[in-house]
């Protein structure tokens, strides 16, 4: 939406249940219904309406999945996968066998998958005529938080806001919808919106009079977009006039999260908006972060163009030229080199000889004192972004912790960050080192069952109920 070619954009990473396990498709025989809805079924508006709809529109909901029917709850999967091909026919049969001799129809809102009812399904597939009946007819109501692992505490027309289809919102908003009001993660429709790439909806919301840079405590729409690569939206809040520099929890910037997500068009309107190239009010500057971490080349060559400082040291002193020497990467030494102040200590001020020299400091043995507090500073880092559900830069701020010595909690920590990345083998590695560290913590064992659910591996660990994988430890 908001452009006149289709396209496919890409869904918010953040949006779905933690872990996203990727559950194999069900046999045919055994599925209560499918994704997609025959054009024959629908009523004539709606197709002709759907004709007109970029082929990602006609998606169902983007993280709702009904699973294989247990055999008791046929009618009420039926009933969601109505509301979400949008079958208003096929619906009311369903309401008027579920609710009769079982109280009134207002009673199908306590059907729900995850805290996604009815409501919210028709509202995400922007089915306007059948958000209509459940509202007008049933009382459904358009700001109701679905409780539940899916939800989050979003409300129908938050989730309105992924169908791309204005008149929809619009209704919802003229029924009642709270514009200001935040889901679980801290974020309102115009965040919805934004991270879904719906380009029409962000700039209806925005006419509306929804603040540019509205905060609920987990960053603006502006930090939303770039941490989902959706330069489209992004580009309509900075028209709007959003902070391209504003800081979230002290730590990232929207600029550092598109390096981090290697979304390249976000960083260029970024900076053609006015962001700080360096990122000097966060804990570390884009070269820093990107000739630590490695990967990131053809991000620092364009960092480079731009003006981004070469002399601006890590807190341990470090430049990114010698940084780029301790991974051994010629490459973004020799771009960084001619850039760079030399460093009165390196004899020899060329690539081989940067490289040769960072080679030799790094074999001596760094102050504990230095190691210690660049451990906790990286770990703080890291805690923040996992508070924030940015739980990849979580885990690569868990690394570079790491380095700096190893920690059982760390490894802990990091493993979690893998498992809610959907990454079963890498969180299972970090959960046997960190069993290796301590074998008879709960934490450590615990770690390993969980990724051992996620990748069926059998597992003789009991994962107690008690205890959730969504929690980190703060101490070393």
């Amino acid at each position: 939406p908001g452009s006149s070619t289709p396209h496919r954009p890409r869904l918010p990473r953040r949006w779905a249940a933690q872990p996203r396990l990727k559950t194999p498709a069900p046999p045919a025989p055994h599925r209560t219904a499918e994704f997609s809805a025959s054009p024959a079924s629908l009523p004539p508006r709606e197709r002709e309406r759907q004709r007109d709809r970029p082929d990602w529109a006609m998606a169902a909901a983007p993280f709702v999945y009904c699973a294989p029917s247990d055999g008791g709850r046929t009618d009420e999967n039926a009933l969601l996968m109505a509301a979400l091909h949008g079958n208003l026919g096929r619906l009311k049969d369903i309401v008027n066998s579920l609710t009769r001799g079982n109280g009134g129809p207002s009673a199908i809102f306590s059907f729900n998958k995850d805290g996604v009812d009815v409501l919210h399904g028709a509202a995400c597939g922007g089915h306007l005529e059948v958000c209509k009946y459940l509202v007008e007819e049933l009382g459904g109501d358009v700001n109701a938080p679905g409780i539940g692992s899916v939800a989050l505490g979003a409300t129908p027309f938050m989730m309105s806001a992924q169908s791309g289809d204005v008149p929809t919102v619009k209704y919802f908003l003229d029924h009642g919808g709270d514009l200001m009001k935040a889901d679980d993660k801290g974020r309102t429709i115009l965040h919805h919106a934004v991270s879904a790439g719906c380009c029409k909806v962000t700039e209806f919301l925005l006419s509306k009079g929804v603040p540019v840079d509205i905060d609920c405590g987990r960053g603006p729409p502006l930090f939303m977009a770039a941490t989902n690569e959706q330069d489209k939206t992004l580009k309509i809040l900075l028209d709007h006039h959003a902070n391209p520099n504003i800081i979230i929890s002290g730590a990232t910037t929207p600029l550092l999260s598109a390096l981090i997500y290697r979304s390249l068009k976000c960083m260029k309107l970024l900076i053609k908006a006015g962001a700080d190239v360096n990122c000097k009010a966060s804990t570390m500057t884009l070269l820093v972060f990107a000739t630590m971490q490695g990967g990131y080349t053809n991000f620092i060559k364009f960092l480079l163009k731009a003006g981004a400082d070469p002399n601006i040291p890590d807190d341990l002193g470090r430049l990114p030229i010698e940084l780029a020497a301790l991974r051994d990467c010629k490459e973004e030494v020799e771009m960084l080199l001619p850039l760079t102040t030399p460093i009165p200590t390196v004899p020899n001020w060329s690539i081989e000889g940067v490289i040769s020299h960072v080679k030799n400091e790094d074999k001596k043995p760094m102050e504990q004192r230095h190691r210690e507090r660049r451990q906790r500073l990286l770990k703080s880092q890291a805690d923040t972004a996992f508070k924030l559900k940015e739980y990849k830069m979580a885990s690569e701020c868990y690394g570079l912790a790491i380095d700096h010595g190893e920690s059982a909690t760390l490894y802990a920590n990091r493993s979690v960050c893998k498992l809610l990345l959907g990454d079963g083998e890498g969180s299972l590695s970090d959960a046997l080192r960190c069993r290796m560290l301590r074998p008879d913590w709960a934490k450590a064992c615990y770690r390993q069952a969980a990724a051992h659910m996620l990748l069926k591996v059998p597992s003789s660990l009991p994962v107690c109920p008690l205890m959730t994988y969504s929690i980190i430890d703060t101490d070393l």
